[in-house]
């Protein structure tokens, strides 16, 4: 099975949940073992042309969680008044593999970038099941379309493909600015670009987005403050105006600081020798990770304020986790 390689091979990095829980995510029964079936459903969140790249296209809008959750727990209800029985609703909140049941359903088939592939969708599907404890004959699964394409390999900044349907979490750029907590690798950091949650260059690149559908649910459209903000305006949220901004939004759950850190990483790839006022402001962070990413940041973008500043900050940074950036 893929999930037992890849958390074998460590590409799993510091998301233990998923060696944690992998009996259960690998067979539906031993998270509920009443259950007899289980009800794949996919949610359109395509694209109305193309979006900003800097926030993956799934968090530009409301948090898709709670408003799927809400739909699968009234067909839940219709089902249980209609057919009886029982039935149980999840959204990325338990160990189910979503992916591989969503093929086995029909739905779409597991690319070489390990993501969902519709023939109708393209890459942008929300996926949601619902486990009952009723007896449904199953779904033909859907067969494999990719082909002899790699465009989605090709695509990856980082690398972060050891083969086709292979991937190393650890250099994913969607791990490392969500659900890596520490600092980011070095050599990672020039490659992330001007992302500051997740990427989407493996997803945009499939040849399949050709058929891809622009949603209309008014909960995953764009929301108007990331057209208008910059990354100085982020850079110079604090906490309380970081979860003001995000409410209600996949991004708050990163926190304050680890989203810092993902501007600043922008900013210092960024090439705007005015964005160093903004990396020399967070200098003085109350976050040791900022503070650090920082100073990386000015680095990168002035390098005669870096020098002059660095008899300040040195002593300071030194027991830092990345202290050793005023020396790279």
């Amino acid at each position: 099975m893929r999930l037992g390689e890849f958390l074998g091979a460590g590409r799993h990095g510091d998301m233990a949940w998923l060696a944690a829980n992998a009996e259960r995510r690998a067979d539906p029964q031993a998270l509920w073992p009443e259950a007899r079936a289980v009800m794949m459903l996919g949610m359109n969140y395509g694209p109305a042309g193309r979006r900003d790249g800097a926030i993956s296209l799934y968090a530009q809008g409301d948090d898709y969680h709670e408003h799927i959750k809400q739909r699968l727990k009234r067909l839940a209800s219709f089902m249980i008044e209609s057919f009886g029985g029982d039935a149980k609703v999840f959204v990325d909140t338990a160990p189910v593999l979503e992916k591989a049941l969503a093929e086995c359903a029909g739905i779409g088939w597991q690319g070489k970038h390990t993501n969902l592939v519709s023939r109708s969708f393209g890459s942008w599907l929300f996926l949601g099941s619902v486990f009952t404890t009723l007896e449904i004959p199953p779904d033909t699964p859907e067969s494999n379309h990719c082909g002899h394409c790699h465009a989605c390999l090709d695509a990856c900044p980082t690398g972060a493909f050891v083969a086709p349907y292979k991937m190393d979490a650890r250099r994913c750029i969607s791990y490392l600015t969500i659900e890596h907590k520490g600092h980011i690798p070095r050599e990672l950091r020039e490659a992330i670009g001007p992302r500051i949650y997740g990427c989407d260059a493996c997803l945009a690149a499939c040849p399949w987005n050709k058929f891809a559908k622009a949603s209309n649910e008014i909960a995953f459209a764009a929301r108007d403050a990331y057209r208008t903000m910059g990354l100085a305006d982020y850079a110079r949220l604090d906490d309380p105006a970081f979860r003001a901004l995000f409410r209600a939004s996949p991004i708050k759950r990163i926190g304050r600081d680890r989203f810092v850190r993902n501007v600043l990483i922008a900013i210092g790839n960024s090439g705007d020798a005015d964005l160093a006022a903004e990396a020399e402001r967070r200098l003085d962070d109350a976050s040791p990770l900022v503070r650090a990413t920082a100073v990386w940041a000015l680095k990168r973008l002035d390098v005669e304020r870096f020098a002059a500043l660095k008899p300040i900050h040195a002593a300071r940074e030194a027991d830092e986790a990345a202290g050793s950036e005023w020396n790279s």
